[in-house]
């Protein structure tokens, strides 16, 4: 009865240790919108305590860092600072009930040991079945560059020839489609421009995807000589009316588009589309303010990092030699990890890894060149016409401030044909949105606006009215 009693009370033991064992993999499904996201928390114990890093599988991103993890009294809790998003949940028979944040937004998401199936988001705008029009794999050379470039044109069914668009995508490698958060924006413009009579041009980044050069060298000039480039291409096609080609270019690509068409007469009119009309210094700090606003991050810390961020900017903008730069905001860096910046490392990446990582995402010729470009002298030269829009809700290029100083510009050029926009309730994808975040970006089922793209047709058929 002894060795009985005693096996029982090992063998309860056991159970209990396992079931408060937080270590490992965990699994959930973010349910927003009728859209699944799945997330993957991968828990580690140490001496110094716990650590975890976590997956997004849906998104294609892997070993995010957790910045903290505490486990007491039952309770989980994980937080990302970069990601200003955090989980909480109580652990009870081998699960956790719990809930995540970001972004100002709050979802329920349970916790447990078990991968969850994949669930293909929907996204019903993306074009499907036989198509009516015609889609051509197509190559083009920037030759000042000595850059080819890959793409796809899609041509309107009759016998043309037709308006000419040439779609310019925003910061970072993109592919053809602009593809981000899973949704494919410019696969889903160009077949609404296309289905409209336009001819549509979408291309690959250079040093992405099908198209070669150097991404990583490349600024804003680089780009508008490859929009430049597709816009002769267009020019040597027979379905295209070579006198009604245009620019449309998202965010970035509102920099790129104008940069592009002070440069060649053959550009015929612009799209702006949420196109900064500021520095690239106050974009940032703007954009900063409010997203850290919606995501809840409180104002001290937000004035901490503000700051950090200018000082840092400075030297990016004053220092010409790369690496001085690295080397001054090395030493900038590694003089303020006491403050808000210490608070953003991740547990369990060492002080010189997370410095490093920081100098990378700065000591670029990209981001020497968009943190002193003001775009409005740029501006100020077109005398084509331009349709402006950015959504009421669009936290990156926030709407108010950019649409002033781009309407300014116009203004002070000259230039009366110009039509400016604030699209009610859109995000910076021109999405429907509830707050504007980036964390609704991927859950929202909608991938571009029908409004904004009937905006776009509406004005391409005005201007190019023969």
């Amino acid at each position: 009865m002894k060795n009985v009693l005693l096996s029982i009370i090992l063998a309860f033991s056991a159970l209990m240790a396992q079931s408060q064992d937080i270590t490992g993999a965990w699994y959930g499904k973010l349910n927003v919108q009728g859209q699944q996201l799945r997330l993957v928390f991968h828990i580690e114990k140490s001496d110094s305590g716990f650590s975890a890093t976590m997956d997004s599988p849906d998104q294609n991103a892997r070993g995010i860092p957790v910045g903290s993890v505490t486990f007491e009294n039952q309770e989980l809790e994980l937080k990302m600072p970069a990601l200003m998003a955090a989980y909480k949940g109580k652990f009870k028979e081998g699960e956790i009930d719990g809930t995540f944040t970001q972004g100002g937004m709050s979802f329920d998401m349970p916790l447990t040991r078990e991968m969850a199936e994949r669930v293909v988001s929907r996204r019903p705008q993306e074009p499907a079945g036989i198509l009516p029009y015609r889609s051509e794999e197509v190559k083009f050379e920037n030759a000042a560059d000595k850059v080819t470039l890959a793409g796809t044109l899609t041509v309107p069914e009759g016998a043309g020839p037709f308006p000419a668009v040439v779609l310019i995508s925003g910061s970072g490698p993109q592919n053809r489609n602009s593809e981000v958060f899973g949704h494919k924006p410019f696969l889903v413009l160009s077949d609404y421009l296309t289905r409209n009579g336009i001819v549509v041009l979408r291309y690959d980044d250079r040093g992405t995807a099908a198209s070669g050069g150097d991404f990583s060298k490349a600024t804003s000039v680089e780009f508008s000589r490859d929009a430049l480039a597709a816009v002769a291409y267009l020019k040597s096609r027979k379905e295209v009316s070579p006198g009604q080609i245009g620019l449309a270019g998202h965010s970035e690509g509102g920099i790129i588009a104008p940069l592009a068409a002070v440069k060649s007469k053959d550009v015929a009119f612009l799209v702006l589309l949420a196109g900064p009309g500021l520095p690239g210094d106050q974009i940032l700090k703007l954009q900063q303010e409010m997203i850290g606003k919606a995501s809840q991050v409180p104002e001290k810390d937000l004035r901490e990092a503000g700051e950090l961020n200018r000082e840092a900017f400075v030297i990016v903008q004053s220092t010409d030699d790369f690496k001085a730069m690295e080397e001054k905001l090395h030493a900038f860096f590694s003089s303020r990890m006491d403050g808000v910046l210490g608070a953003q490392k991740p547990q369990g990446l060492d002080t010189e890894t997370w410095i490093a990582s920081l100098v990378r995402q700065l000591a670029s010729p990209w981001m020497k060149f968009f943190l002193s470009h003001d775009p409005a002298p740029v501006l100020e030269q077109i005398k084509r016409p331009v349709l402006v829009l950015i959504g009421e809700k669009d936290l990156q290029v926030p709407a108010d401030e950019n649409l002033k100083a781009i309407g300014e510009a116009f203004r002070k050029g000259g230039n009366s044909r110009v039509t400016l926009k604030k699209l009610n309730g859109l995000n910076h994808l021109f999405q429907e949105c509830q707050t504007g975040s980036p964390a609704e970006y991927a859950l929202i089922e909608q991938t571009f606006s029908e409004n904004a793209m009937e905006e776009i047709v509406r004005f391409v058929r005005e201007t190019t009215r023969k």
